[in-house]
């Protein structure tokens, strides 16, 4: 089997609790970014929670899922062990239509998890332990590329050198295939570790890039939004960037694009950026303009910022028909 979109990341089931400031700051918690967690920070965050959302998770293998729901064959590339929460990820790609070609592992760490907490401003606090998603190598790439269109890859992969590995075997197979490979650059902090390998694959083997405002000046050291993005799209395809409640930028072959965006107060802002990611690639992968497929990640992400967790609740392809984009 073919599979037009494939990801590969770290496969981690979300778990999503409320907390308010004061909690945050108790618990030593940094508000509205993601830190990673050892095993002793996870377990003691995880019996914290006052209330909890499992949800299988993970930047890309959210993104999957919201392309796999809009009706393309997608394919997740992730690692996890045989256990309750590795056991739950795997079922849940398999009931939501997304292949998980890597069965779970007999390996000696638990599965990812990342403790995720949301703000009464819908501002999530993501505590990240990486577990054996992050374990993920060359050797675990299965040869799933012929006829596939798009790879989508996240940076947080760059944070153990097995996951870069993993990156780089997974682009050079899609590229030897014929497709393309696409990135998002996951958080700032992440732009900050890897800024070298990022921009070396930006401008090397990555035809699409995605990130928000934040992520790409923090990419190019600069406090100029407008410098950022000119100096990616000298050297990408196809260059997206998210701004909060602004209109999305989009930029290919010099061309600037927006898609306008209408400010709410979310009530959960997890996924956002994935769910943007699911509807502008499945714009690129089924032919639509930039412009249009733009609008596609706006609408997807508009919708799961309007509920608790990272997946698509509402028929998104039906939205984007009542938009006029289908």
């Amino acid at each position: 089997m073919s599979y037009q979109v494939i990801g590969i990341g770290n496969a981690i089931v979300d778990v999503i609790s409320h907390a308010n400031d004061p909690f945050l700051e108790e618990m030593g918690i940094e508000k509205g970014i993601m830190q990673l967690v050892d095993r002793d920070r996870a377990e003691l965050l995880y019996a914290a929670m006052r209330d909890r959302i499992e949800t299988p998770g993970g930047s890309v293998g959210n993104t999957i899922a919201g392309i796999g729901a809009l009706g393309l064959k997608t394919a997740f590339i992730g690692k996890v062990k045989d256990d309750a929460l590795g056991q739950f990820f795997a079922e849940s790609l398999a009931a939501s239509g997304t292949a998980f070609p890597l069965p779970p592992q007999a390996v000696d760490l638990p599965t990812s998890r990342s403790m995720i907490f949301v703000s009464p401003d819908g501002e999530r606090s993501m505590n990240t332990y990486l577990g054996a998603g992050a374990d993920i190598s060359s050797a675990d790439v299965p040869d799933i590329f012929a006829g596939s269109d798009i790879l989508f890859l996240e940076g947080y992969l760059f944070d153990k050198p097995e996951g870069k590995t993993a990156f780089s075997e997974a682009a050079t197979r899609m590229k030897a295939a014929g497709g393309r490979a696409a990135i998002s650059i996951s958080d700032p902090f992440c732009a900050e570790r890897h800024r070298a390998d990022f921009q070396a694959l930006i401008a090397g083997d990555v035809d699409i890039a995605i990130g928000n405002a934040a992520e790409w000046m923090t990419l190019y050291q600069t406090e100029d939004l407008d410098a950022a993005l000119r100096q990616a799209a000298a050297v990408c395809a196809v260059v997206a960037c998210t701004r909060s409640g602004a209109p999305v930028w989009a930029i290919q072959n010099g061309v600037r694009v927006e898609a306008p965006v209408t400010a709410v107060t979310p009530v959960d802002a997890t996924g956002a950026g994935d769910q943007f990611a699911a509807g502008f690639l499945f714009g690129l992968a089924t032919g639509r303009d930039l412009e249009t497929a733009a609008r596609m990640g706006v609408i997807a992400a508009s919708e799961v910022i309007g509920h608790i967790g990272p997946r698509p609740q509402a028929d998104v392809r039906a939205l984007f028909a009542a938009a006029g984009l289908l």
